[in-house]
């Protein structure tokens, strides 16, 4: 099967975002359709790791479209993000930004991802950014694994979806941007909030 190559990440973080609704995640022996995303801008978004964290912005610099951005957040969590970058190459650029995976829809390795959750029921796997890395076995070591090998990263769509947006959520700052992407009527992202368009 195919899977999403480099040139797809060399647009703004905005439109990745809402293209990776419906598209699959494929990790070893985990894989599952998104359903939730968030896009981060590396200026004027002061949500974006870009906007404080030098580390954020040389990251951004030496690597490329398609590279992982793994964090621990909260002390608590993993979170899988994907670089993007517009045709921009400097370490700041408005095109350029990373995507959260927020929510997966798990379609293989099930068995897997429960015992790594703890958890039985489907929905309570992926259905978070936390809970994604946990179940997908996403950690710091993963952090800028080139997602556009073959080995781990993004399927295309295999069909049309319909994407909600709305405002980001867990966040305290640039809470108005509506850069949170839904495929519509799942069960499997993490909250729903009112749709803004």
């Amino acid at each position: 099967m195919s899977f999403i190559e480099r040139d797809f990440f060399r647009r703004g973080p905005v439109v990745c975002a809402e293209e990776l609704v419906g598209c699959g995640l494929f990790w070893g022996e985990c894989a599952g359709t998104i359903v939730e995303t968030e896009a981060y801008c590396a200026v004027g978004d002061e949500a974006s790791h870009a906007f404080f964290r030098p580390s954020t912005r040389e990251f951004m610099a030496r690597n490329p479209a398609g590279t992982a951005y793994v964090y621990f957040s909260y002390g608590a969590h993993w979170m899988l993000n994907v670089l993007v970058k517009g045709n921009g190459r400097e370490q700041a650029v408005p095109e350029n930004g990373i995507v959260l995976i927020r929510a997966v829809e798990p379609s293989a390795g099930i068995g897997l991802m429960r015992q790594r959750r703890g958890r039985t029921a489907l929905r309570d796997l992926c259905s978070g950014p936390g809970k994604l890395a946990q179940a997908f076995g996403i950690t710091g070591a993963d952090h800028c694994r080139d997602l556009c090998s073959g080995e781990c990263g993004f399927r295309p769509r295999r069909g049309p979806v319909e994407v909600e947006t709305c405002q980001r959520i867990g966040i305290s700052r640039s809470q108005h941007l509506p850069w949170r992407f839904l495929l519509k009527d799942s069960p499997f992202v993490s909250a729903r909030r009112k749709r803004e368009a």
